[in-house]
């Protein structure tokens, strides 16, 4: 229990749009963060994979306005999608 005179703050939770992915050159299946408004099913996208580095991959399932508590794997660990290709 987090008390007001000990000055803790609930954390605020998110809406996102998560892309169920496959790397094309691995066909190993994952998890990004989408900020792109039209993508759909069969695209096939450019992934940060670092800050050097960019993978691609075919978007195979999108999760719209998911919130952050209901996801398994935390946001901050997904990884971004840039780009559509």
């Amino acid at each position: 229990m987090i008390h007001s005179t000990a000055g803790g703050k609930l954390k605020e939770y998110g809406y996102y749009d998560i892309a169920k992915v496959e790397y094309l050159d691995t066909n190993e299946k994952a998890f990004a963060l989408s900020t792109i408004e039209n993508m759909k099913e069969g695209d096939v996208v450019a992934i940060a994979f670092s800050d050097f580095e960019e993978r691609e991959a075919k978007v195979l399932r999108i999760d719209k306005h998911v919130h952050e508590q209901n996801f398994p794997i935390p946001i901050k660990r997904l990884k971004k999608i840039i780009r559509k290709i």
